[in-house]
């Protein structure tokens, strides 16, 4: 067939058809050899197009996934005829008889690899242009065009995949929640600004001009009240917001799974909440979690992997060598509040290269520089600081390491929260490079005891580390007024593969209790009544004891899907520099409407 020919057809063929009444007997990911001899009906997009000069073979998709079907000039030749204008993208109906694959073409990793559709009708429902990238997880496509055309990129079999588990997860949630006595109610999403840790994003309020409404970074406030209101038990699946700076596993606005509940201890918070997660890896991947999930302090979690959500499905665990250095005549190791190391198996086959670009690693989180020994296969170290060592430095290293031949050992010192950072972020590192992580194993555990105050240095007083309103230890009420620093919280996070996936706390009820954690905050009662007036004012009428948890559902999607990026896991997420390159947003407005909000009129640019 000339191009001048084949064009001619497309032009002919190229009519856009209604329904007309069709309807679809299956999806795209259903039929088997079950189905054989069947009359069906499916619907979907054209995956890939094969024309072996008498049959035209199409991929038919659809978001559960592909079905061959076939077109026989044998069988129908006008439709097979018709069938010469079809190209990938173009949406299409096909009516047909199911059919097994010829011998030797079957395909294994296909769940319909078995049959095929023999096409005795097909209805031309849209054509499509050339897409900008092909739509197939095969093909390495910039992450900027893709979500410039997301509408596009959601067409690909991965995403698709991650959509429906994530729909499944969310209705997991739901059925496990409503089977304990939760109810889902909404809180609202106009609120008012609260210190949450984070930078509120701001709505102008036509009707009061010059004052403003924040999205909620959280529903932390309306959840407690509604333990006041004596609702007893309250969840809902929410968007909250926070404007901050962005990276791979983090949104300005993202979606939360939010727990609230009245008469708990934290026994009873984490054991429904172990529940509830066990059930959707159940239901949405099939997979058993452990009965129970471990406990770890965050001392030592702190201790042994220098982070609070450590990865449990390797070791490399770090020891803390502080005191063996105390005297030492090295003095980088002498002067620092902590020295820590960590051993890693047959890491001497590393490069200097490599160890460079591990040191550059470590600079992120402040470190100035990483110290390393390798163990050679005689026993021999080798090491440009082993020179400063003495013989029972030397001694005690070696037995509290327990190296062997064939291992390198990696050092962190300075400042505590540094040191740790440094070195428990490369531990993470060190396993991808060693092949040391199994994908296919999940690891959970819960870190309780955190610190409830951390000290800002910049604004030299005491903040929340989850926030102002979670309870410390009932015995601790004189530490939080005359040592705050030490006060111990009632608060814990559930740690899955290295990403906290839920924390939450039990929080304060009493007016007296909350005054006191003010206090602390250096918030005096002024500040409260303005800040947390509502909060101030519901103490007082018998709220009860409560607290709950909060899962980060994009997350827990991630994990489940095994995405890389929370980007994967949300229909329309923003890019690092927090724009949507679909939408173009955010975007200017015209002056009329900055004029109707009272914000004064910035210089124009162009006419509205």
């Amino acid at each position: 067939m000339s191009e001048h020919q084949e064009e001619r057809d497309y032009n002919e063929f190229r009519v856009i058809e209604d329904l007309g009444g069709w309807r679809r007997t299956h999806h795209n990911n259903e039929l088997t050899a079950a189905n054989m001899d069947e009359t069906v009906c499916l619907m979907g997009w054209v995956q890939f197009r094969r024309d072996h000069g008498g049959l035209i073979f199409l991929d038919l998709r659809d978001r559960e996934g592909l079905t061959q079907v076939v077109f026989n000039p044998e069988l129908n030749a006008e439709v097979h005829e018709r069938a010469h204008a079809i190209r990938p993208e173009y949406v299409i109906a096909i009516k047909g008889i199911v059919r097994p694959r010829p011998e030797g073409m079957a395909n294994p990793n296909m769940v319909t690899g078995e049959v095929e559709i023999e096409v005795t009708e097909y209805k031309l429902l849209n054509t499509s242009e050339t897409p900008p990238f092909p739509i197939e997880d095969r093909v390495e496509v910039g992450e900027n065009l893709r979500l410039k055309y997301r509408f596009l990129d959601l067409r690909r079999p991965s995403l698709a995949k991650n959509f429906i588990i994530r729909n499944k997860a969310a209705q997991s949630v739901r059925r496990y929640l409503d089977s304990l006595g939760f109810l889902e109610i909404e809180t609202p999403v106009l609120t008012k600004s609260t210190p949450e840790g984070a930078r509120d994003f701001l709505v102008p309020s036509r009707v009061n001009q010059g004052e403003f409404y924040a999205l909620p970074q959280s529903p932390q406030l309306f959840k407690q009240m509604l333990m006041v209101s004596g609702m007893d038990r309250y969840f809902q699946i929410v968007k909250c917001f926070r404007d901050e700076d962005l990276r791979a596993d983090r949104q300005p606005e993202f979606t939360q799974i939010d727990i609230e509940m009245s008469f708990p201890d934290e026994p009873l918070i984490q054991d429904m909440a172990e529940g509830m997660v066990k059930t959707l890896f159940k239901e949405t991947i099939d997979v058993d979690l452990p009965a129970t999930f471990p406990r770890m302090t965050y001392n030592d979690a702190m201790r042994d992997y220098g982070v609070d959500k450590p990865d449990l499905r390797f070791e490399l665990k770090h020891i803390d060598i502080t005191d063996v250095f105390k005297n030492s005549g090295f003095k980088v190791f002498a002067s620092s509040e902590l020295v820590k190391v960590m051993v890693v198996p047959g890491g001497a086959e590393l490069s200097r290269k490599e160890i460079d670009e591990f040191t550059k690693f470590v600079e992120i989180y402040g470190s100035k520089g990483l110290a390393w020994i390798k163990v050679k296969e005689d026993g021999e170290w080798q090491s440009p600081i082993v020179k400063f060592f003495s013989e029972d430095e030397i001694a005690e290293l070696r037995s509290r390491t327990g190296c062997e031949p064939g291992d390198i050992l990696f050092f962190q010192a300075g400042q505590a929260d540094i040191a740790n950072a440094a070195l428990g972020n490369l531990r993470c590192e060190l396993a991808k490079r060693f092949g040391l992580i199994n994908d296919k194993e999940f690891k959970p555990v819960w870190i309780t005891d955190f610190p409830l105050l951390e000290y800002d240095a910049e604004e030299k007083r005491f903040v929340a580390r989850h926030h102002p309103f979670t309870s410390a230890r009932p015995e601790q009420m004189e530490v939080l007024k005359d040592n705050p620093g030490e006060a111990i919280a009632r608060a814990y996070d559930l740690v899955i593969n290295g990403y906290e996936v839920g924390g939450g706390s039990i929080r304060i009820h009493t007016q007296e209790q909350q005054t006191a954690m003010f206090s602390a905050l250096g918030i005096d009662d002024d500040e409260a009544q303005e800040k947390f007036g509502f909060l101030m004012d519901a103490l007082k009428f018998g709220a009860p004891p409560h607290g709950g948890i909060a899962f980060g559902l994009d997350r827990l999607i991630m994990i489940l899907t095994g995405s890389k990026s929370i980007r994967d896991v949300i229909a329309f997420p923003k890019t690092q520099k927090a724009t949507c390159l679909m939408t173009e947003a955010p975007s200017e407005v015209p002056n009329k409407q900055l004029r109707e909000l009272g914000i004064r009129l910035r210089e124009k640019k162009k006419e509205d």
